[in-house]
């Protein structure tokens, strides 16, 4: 075996040792990844503890409840959570404001809240829609949508926004554990392949 012959072995060798190293490391670092099952179960057990105390009222499944959870935290639009989980749009909103999953563009200005507010001090969202819509000239919808959300971000913030809390908890925890996997798994290609390189002139 001439010398050029036996520095391509050794390449290959330290490639070899390289990639079953990484393969070692990226199994050890890959058990801390956060088990989607184990997030959903989080998310369901923070579901059972809203509805125990505002009697949840929903015809979607614990795991439809789970997707719109994180769907809504991934920025997605209800059109967009409609399609991925099967239902209307209005189904997904109305779950929302069961879940206190307000977005902030939908509390309604600070004029349209007093007046919904003024029909009853212990406010749960049911308005006189048509007066409300002719007083400003707003449609139907509106009307209800603001009512609705005025009385979801009322039920949070009598609980402290405890539920919205520990949805973002569950999720954030998750996100910090793939991150940190990847990151591991990053660290541990650049440990496998560190000395590897040898130069050879063909």
């Amino acid at each position: 075996m001439d010398e050029k012959t036996e520095q391509l072995r050794d390449i290959f060798m330290d490639v070899a040792d390289g990639e079953t190293v990484t393969e070692t490391q990226q199994d050890a670092h890959g058990s801390l990844a956060t088990d989607e099952g184990s997030v959903d179960a989080q998310l369901q057990s923070v579901l059972e503890r809203l509805h125990g105390k505002f009697d949840l009222q929903s015809s979607l499944e614990d795991d439809q409840l789970c997707q719109l959870v994180r769907a809504f935290y991934a920025g997605e639009d209800d059109d967009a959570i409609a399609g991925s989980i099967g239902c209307t749009s209005e189904a997904v909103f109305r779950t929302r404001m069961d879940l206190h999953l307000v977005r902030d563009d939908e509390v309604p200005n600070e004029e349209l809240e007093t007046a919904i507010r003024a029909e009853d001090p212990e406010f749960d969202g049911d308005v006189p829609v048509d007066r409300l819509a002719a007083e400003f000239d707003a449609d139907r919808n509106r009307i209800e949508r603001a009512a609705a959300a005025v009385a979801a971000v009322d039920r949070s913030r009598r609980v402290s926004q405890r539920f919205r809390t520990a949805f973002e908890e569950v999720l954030t925890d998750a996100d910090l554990s793939v991150q940190f996997t990847a990151e591991a798994h990053e660290d541990g290609l650049e440990d496998a392949t560190e000395g590897a390189e040898v130069g050879v002139e063909l």
